[in-house]
C-alpha cells in the first residue's frame, strides 16, 4: 500500500508539473485579452477560494468532513500566511515583475532552477537530511537539461540585474514555500491547506492595487476566450492542482516534489507546439530526455531521507 500510494504521489506531480507548464498559454491568452498578470492571479485565486470554501462548506454540511475558519493555534495560522505569501502573491508578483524587466529566457532559467535552491535550503535548514550521491546527480542532471530544453540552442544571455533578482525571489518563494509545507502537512489535510494559501494569497496581493487600477472591466470578464482560460487557470490549475501537489508534498517530501518543476519548460513547448503551432527541435528532445533520466536517478532514494 504504502509503495502504490508513493508511486501515485509520482505521477500526481508530475501531472500537475505538465499542466502547470501549459499555463503560460492560457497566462499569454489572458494578456492579449486585457488583462494584466496580477490580475490573473487575483481572479484565479478569488474563484479558487470561492469554490473551494464552498466544497469544504458542503462537504461539513452533509457530516462528511469538519470545517473550521482558523489552525489550530496561531502559530500554525502565520505558517497558512507565509504559505499564502511565498506560494501564492509574493511568488506570482516577483515571476510576472521579472518577465516586465527581464528576458523569458533569463527568468524561465532562474525560475526553474527552484529544485537546486531547495535542495541546498532544505539541506541547511533540516538537520535530518542526508544527500546521496545519486541524488545530486540526477539533480545536476536534471538541471542542463533544463537548460538545454529553455535555451533551445540560444546560448546568449542578457543579464538584467532587476529582473534576474526578481526571478530569483521567485524561485526563492516557491523554495521556502516548498520547505515550510513539511510543518503543516503532518497536521492538516492538503485542502485546508490549500484553501488557506488562496485566502491569504489575495489578501496579501491587494496593497497592490492601490498603486494600479483595479479588476478589467465587465466586458473584458465576459469574453468566452476569458472565461474558458480563467476558469481553466481556477479550478484545474489553481484549486485541483494545488490540492494535489500539496498532497503530493506530504508524502514525497519537498525535494522529490520540486524536482518535478523541472518538467515545466517541456510542458510549455509541448502545448506550444500543440496550440500555437511553434517547432520542436532537437535540443527540446536532448534536453526532455536528460531531465527524465535525471528526476529518475534522483527519486532512487529511500523516503527517510527526505
Amino acid at each position: 500500500m504504502y509503495q502504490r500510494v508513493n508511486a501515485f504521489a509520482h505521477i500526481t506531480a508530475f501531472i500537475v508539473a505538465m499542466i502547470w507548464g501549459s499555463t503560460f498559454i492560457s497566462t499569454k491568452v489572458l494578456i492579449l485579452s486585457g488583462l494584466s498578470p496580477v490580475q490573473i492571479f487575483t481572479l484565479r485565486f478569488i474563484v479558487a477560494y470561492i469554490m473551494l470554501l464552498g466544497m469544504m462548506a458542503l462537504t461539513a454540511k452533509q457530516g462528511k468532513g469538519s470545517f473550521s475558519w482558523f489552525a489550530d493555534n496561531w502559530k500554525d495560522e502565520a505558517l497558512m500566511v507565509a504559505l499564502g505569501i511565498t506560494g501564492g502573491s509574493a511568488y506570482f508578483f516577483t515571476e510576472n515583475e521579472a518577465l516586465r524587466f527581464g528576458t523569458a529566457t533569463n527568468v524561465s532559467l532562474i525560475v526553474c532552477s527552484c529544485p537546486l535552491f531547495t535542495t541546498m535550503l532544505y539541506r541547511l535548514l533540516v538537520k535530518d537530511v542526508r544527500l546521496s550521491r545519486l541524488q545530486v546527480t540526477g539533480a545536476i542532471i536534471a538541471f542542463i537539461g533544463m537548460v538545454v530544453v529553455v535555451l533551445n540552442g540560444h546560448f546568449v544571455l542578457h543579464l538584467s540585474p532587476l529582473g534576474d533578482s526578481l526571478a530569483f525571489c521567485a524561485c526563492l518563494c516557491w523554495a521556502v514555500y516548498s520547505i515550510l509545507m513539511k510543518y503543516v502537512t503532518e497536521r492538516y489535510s492538503s485542502v485546508f491547506i490549500t484553501r488557506k494559501v488562496f485566502f491569504y494569497g489575495v489578501l496579501t496581493i491587494l496593497p497592490y492595487y492601490l498603486f494600479v487600477s483595479g479588476l478589467p472591466s465587465w466586458n473584458v470578464l465576459t469574453h468566452p476566450v476569458v472565461i474558458g482560460n480563467l476558469l481553466f487557470l481556477s479550478v484545474v490549475a489553481s484549486l485541483i492542482c494545488f490540492v494535489a501537489w500539496n498532497w503530493a508534498l506530504h508524502h514525497l517530501g519537498a525535494i522529490v516534489v520540486t524536482n518535478y518543476v523541472y518538467v515545466n519548460p517541456i510542458s510549455t513547448i509541448v502545448f506550444a507546439a500543440w496550440i500555437l503551432h511553434e517547432s520542436i527541435t532537437g535540443y527540446f528532445i536532448v534536453g526532455s530526455l536528460l531531465i527524465l533520466l535525471g528526476m529518475y536517478l534522483s527519486n532512487q532514494i529511500k523516503q527517510g531521507a527526505q
